[in-house]
């Protein structure tokens, strides 16, 4: 019972991840004109999905961070009740915020119903110095960095006449490929996250099963952003700032950088984080940006962790009854 509980609520996380998230890397194809809502997105699924298969080569030190070892003690590690009520709560989170058509973080919402869930079950032993550095130093530097960055690149590339105003084949081809590279980041960064809850499952510990994981996740990932995912488009697209193709491509090629960048070296970044981050820093620089649409972002992104870790807890008191 407890087994199936928790594949199905990995499931849903890995469904609302992908109606939360695909489209973050290929905001600035829509939001330029470059692409159609739904051009982008499929470019995006289809990237994502591959970054997602790529992943369980490429990012094993993501795998092993969240698992929850060493943040709340090994009987909740090993727990089934404990892994469902961090992937419901987390689930729940990013469903409440994509039907508000709110770029909120997965990651986020994973860190919040995982404090949540582990305090629910275990009282005051949950490690918060590790949770800081492991995972929420990251989340709030990122943001940051991206919107300096941001700025930065566009910037540079306008000095040297790499970001036109107006659309030219190269700048497309440049652009398309900036944004697969940022999409192919996101599900590199972002499965082995959701992969990590089913860690428990003995079936996944053998071959066949750890690849079946994998290919599970990133499927219902790719699905997610296929049906759910134009609330948090319009959004990411249209309202944080206006943009034309160079400024989009200058977005897009910071986002996939430091996407790129934080999962090679298995940092738990968001990638909502670093593309508002890159767009904003575009809105900056351009004088464009829609700081109302900001402010309310910004508010979503504070109320992740403590709707998350409300959501974890609760869901952990109903599913340790089972």
């Amino acid at each position: 019972m407890l087994t199936i509980l928790l594949i199905l609520a990995v499931g849903f996380v890995a469904f609302t991840n992908g109606a939360n998230a695909n489209f973050k890397g290929v905001a600035s194809l829509y939001g330029s004109g470059t692409a159609t809502l739904r051009q982008a997105l499929y470019w995006g699924t289809a990237t994502t999905l591959a970054g997602s298969m790529a992943s369980i080569f490429l990012a094993e030190g993501l795998l092993k961070a969240f698992s929850g070892k060493g943040i709340v003690p090994e009987e909740l590690v090993q727990s089934p009740s404990f892994l469902s009520a961090v992937a419901v709560g987390a689930a729940c989170t990013s469903f409440l915020a994509t039907r508000l058509g709110f770029p909120v973080s997965t990651t986020h919402a994973l860190v919040g119903a995982m404090t949540g869930a582990g305090l629910a079950g275990s009282g005051t032993n949950v490690e918060f110095s590790v949770l800081g550095k492991t995972f929420l130093y990251p989340l709030f530097f990122s943001p940051g960095v991206a919107v300096l960055v941001g700025g930065m690149v566009y910037l540079t590339l306008k000095f040297c006449h790499l970001a036109p105003d107006h659309r030219t084949r190269t700048l497309d081809v440049l652009h398309y490929a900036s944004a697969g590279a940022a999409s192919f980041a996101r599900g590199l960064n972002d499965t082995p996250k959701m992969v990590a809850l089913l860690l428990v499952l003995p079936e996944l510990n053998q071959t066949t099963g750890f690849y079946g994981g994998y290919l599970g996740i990133a499927v219902l990932i790719a699905l997610g952003g296929l049906l759910d995912a134009d609330k948090v488009a319009e959004t990411l697209g249209k309202r944080v700032t206006a943009m034309n193709p160079g400024q989009g491509f200058a977005a897009s090629l910071t986002t996939a950088f430091l996407v790129t960048t934080a999962s090679f070296h298995s940092l738990p970044v968001s990638t909502t984080h670093v593309s508002v981050g890159s767009l904003l820093g575009i809105g900056i620089t351009t004088g464009q940006a829609k700081w109302r649409t900001v402010g309310e972002i910004l508010l979503a992104w504070v109320s992740t962790v403590p709707v998350g870790a409300a959501l974890g807890a609760l869901a952990y008191a109903v599913i340790s009854r089972i």
